[in-house]
């Protein structure tokens, strides 16, 4: 799903303009960049409705896998439905407190990195040793 926003509005991980949260949810949440000193911004929550769903049976069934459908015969009714299937709300969205960039030197592999602990993220998550 993130590829779309990647591609459109030039919003990344990398640069930090798309933020993946994984709620389990089936769902996403848009929302312009909020300028800054702003703590609250209006978005648009988009859902995929099984209500709404109900009217293309196949689709229906593979999404709430009660059946076994394959990819390929599910996406043309996908597509073909269009926004007839999609229910939307706005929703104001939290902007989280920008933290200025640090950069900082691993001690342990003499890398660079974006400081968020005293060494990069190599060692904190995956618990390597160089």
């Amino acid at each position: 799903m993130p590829d779309p926003f990647q591609i459109l509005a030039g919003a990344t991980i990398g640069n930090g303009g798309l933020k993946i949260k994984n709620l389990g949810k089936t769902a996403v949440t848009v929302n312009k960049q909020a300028p800054e000193g702003v703590r609250s911004i209006k978005g648009v929550r988009i859902i995929l409705d099984p209500e709404k769903t109900k009217a293309y049976p196949k689709l229906h069934a593979w999404y709430l896998n009660t059946e076994k459908l394959p990819h390929e015969e599910v996406v043309p009714i996908l597509l073909e439905a269009g926004e007839k299937v999609y229910s939307w709300k706005l929703v104001d969205v939290e902007v989280p407190v920008r933290q200025k960039k640090r950069i900082q030197c691993c001690k342990n592999c003499n890398e660079m990195f974006v400081q968020q602990s005293s060494h990069c993220r190599l060692h904190t998550y995956l618990q390597l040793y160089c």
